[in-house]
């Protein structure tokens, strides 16, 4: 499998990136390079070898959840700049 310049010249175009023959034909090199490596890696006999998920050993530490009121409403909305009652006023960002 290869990948031609036309097909990167065509993802580029759909990304909306304007980029020169010269770089289409560069990033076309490096991907069919890319393409070779994992080739290369398919070829490999891989039947004895068992799969791995992540090179580190992960032991994932839960804790049980439990619900907590460490602050009070009053506390929160003390600490905003704006409040109004039981809520937080923040500036309006769409129109």
């Amino acid at each position: 499998m290869s990948i031609s310049v036309d097909e990167v010249a065509k993802v580029a175009g759909l990304a909306k990136l304007n980029l020169k023959p010269k770089k289409v034909e560069q990033f076309a090199a490096q991907f069919n390079n890319i393409l070779g490596y994992m080739q290369k890696l398919n070829e490999l006999d891989t039947s004895g070898v068992e799969p791995l998920y992540s090179p580190v050993t992960h032991e994932t530490m839960f804790r049980e959840d439990e619900v907590r009121m460490e602050y009070s409403r009053e506390e929160l909305l003390g600490n905003a700049p704006e409040t109004d009652g039981s809520y937080f006023i923040v500036p309006r960002i769409i129109g």
